[in-house]
């Protein structure tokens, strides 16, 4: 029987499942600081001051057990405590430890790693999740939340954003699909205990109502999302010479981000289950995961926000590895766009590698770069002939008398002057260019130099008119 490889693609225009993983069970080790559950000779203690909502599934034996001053314990049927004399219990030999309960407040709803989704509940129960970028593992505007049945929990809300919109949200096996009654829970002994922080989660009952998708809408807390992420590790180390990072993402990828501009006549449903079915089915891109998204591209140059951000559809191609069957694949997508592009909705289509970039369009595409380099060029220009204009009508450019535009030298103005004039001496510490010309008179001409010079035996004097020359020869 040959293997069966099944591809995983986030949805956009359907709700996601999204399940919240931690819990705070008694019986979940994780929770104790001896990384054991209590045994019939500890001591069992909480926090005095500690708030927590905790789930018991069995009856267990204890020494002695402090409570914090807020909180509860949530009993299964059959569930319990029972005094102990200090015995021990199979397997547990070695008690007698005093075992505190961990602080339950390190938990948040923006730790896109405590997240996992699938398409429908039952994907969930059988862990087929998806892979999608960060912004988009935790839930989004449209997505229905699950916390898991028989758990207890305790998450913190902190947000950039004041309201925290959902779809749905299910705890112990309740559903609650109206604002007022999620509302009215929040308010409980419980809600106070399981959600805390400064948003407000808010239930909608709203499905995204475009076909060709909804964004997420956590993009205002993307900061908070990745420092989230960083907390547990580091982005690890990547093969390829040339990462991306798609929009939405805290780390790099090797593979290829393709990005799609798109008609009314797009449906991202179609155009997810066309790749599926098309590409990732093919052996030859096994252990390729995708994850789209629409995200929306801020249209700038430079740091310049030339017009407001557009929507695009992000298909992204991760491989662990090198990412090349990534990159391969993103290329058959390119190819399909070519062909296929403008049945499909697709207007355009851009695909970047970790060895480069290019663009496709219908009935031909201009590139962004030349548009924004072009209404670059047209505002620099606009900008100096402004301030041409206001430095003129402010005097401090002046356009020059025609006789200084005189440009054709005329060898004849001063060829009566004689050969022996006194041409001054030689200056040593500059050259003289034999490209300039040899006297200055471009700025006369004619009769009217001849009127403004006079001829010595000591050289050549220029007339000061405000002055009478004969004070100076007496």
């Amino acid at each position: 029987m040959e293997d069966l490889t099944v591809f995983y693609v986030s949805g956009l225009s359907n709700a996601l499942y999204k399940q919240w993983i931690p819990d705070t069970n008694f019986e979940n080790v994780s929770n104790w600081d001896k990384g054991r559950v209590p045994c019939a000779n500890d001591r069992v203690y909480f926090q005095h001051n500690q708030k927590a909502s905790v789930y018991v599934q069995s009856t267990h034996s204890i020494v002695e057990m402090y409570l914090p001053m807020d909180g509860e314990l949530i009993l299964a049927f059959g569930a319990g405590f029972a005094s102990s004399e200090g015995g021990s219990d199979p397997g547990c030999e070695r008690g007698g430890d005093r075992i505190t309960f961990q602080d339950p407040d390190r938990y948040q709803w923006y730790d896109p790693t405590l997240w996992r989704a699938a398409s429908t509940p039952d994907d969930l129960e059988n862990g087929r999740f998806q892979f999608s970028v960060h912004e988009e593992s935790v839930p989004c505007e449209h997505d229905d939340v699950i916390f898991r049945p028989d758990s207890s929990f305790r998450v913190s809300t902190d947000s950039d954003v004041s309201r925290i919109p959902l779809r749905s949200v299910s705890i112990m096996e309740k559903k609650f699909s109206r604002e007022e009654e999620f509302a009215r829970y929040l308010q409980s002994g419980s809600g106070k205990l399981q959600f805390h922080g400064s948003g407000t989660v808010q239930v909608t009952n709203s499905r995204c109502s475009e076909s060709s998708g909804c964004d997420c809408g956590n993009t205002a807390n993307h900061e908070r999302i990745c420092a989230a992420l960083h907390q547990h590790s580091q982005c690890p180390d990547l093969e390829c010479l040339s990462p991306l990072t798609p929009i939405g993402h805290c780390c790099g990828i090797c593979g290829a981000i393709v990005s799609l501009e798109y008609s009314p006549d797009f449906n991202v449903e179609s155009y997810r289950n066309r790749l599926l079915h098309l590409f990732l089915s093919l052996p030859s891109y096994r252990g390729v995961r995708m994850a789209m998204s629409k995200v929306s591209r801020p249209q700038s140059f430079s740091g310049i926000i030339l017009r407001e951000a557009e929507s695009e559809i992000q298909v992204v191609l991760q491989e662990e590895g090198s990412g090349l069957k990534a990159e391969a694949l993103a290329w058959e997508i390119m190819k399909d766009i070519q062909s296929q592009g403008s049945s499909l909705g697709i207007v355009k289509g851009e695909v970047q590698t970790s060895k480069g970039s290019h663009a496709s369009g219908q009935g031909g595409s201009v590139d962004g770069g030349m548009i924004a380099g072009a209404v670059i060029g047209v505002l620099l220009a606009l900008v100096g002939l402004g301030s041409l204009v206001v430095l003129f009508t402010r005097g401090m450019i002046r356009v020059p008398g025609m006789s200084s535009l005189q440009f054709v030298k005329k060898d004849s103005d001063l060829d009566n002057l004689g050969d022996s004039i006194d041409k001054g001496f030689d200056n040593p510490m500059f050259d003289t260019s034999p490209h300039l010309p040899a006297d200055l008179h471009g700025l006369y001409s004619g009769s009217e130099a001849l009127k403004g010079i006079s001829i010595t035996n000591s050289g050549v004097h220029f007339v000061n008119p405000a002055y009478d020359e004969t004070d100076f020869t007496a």
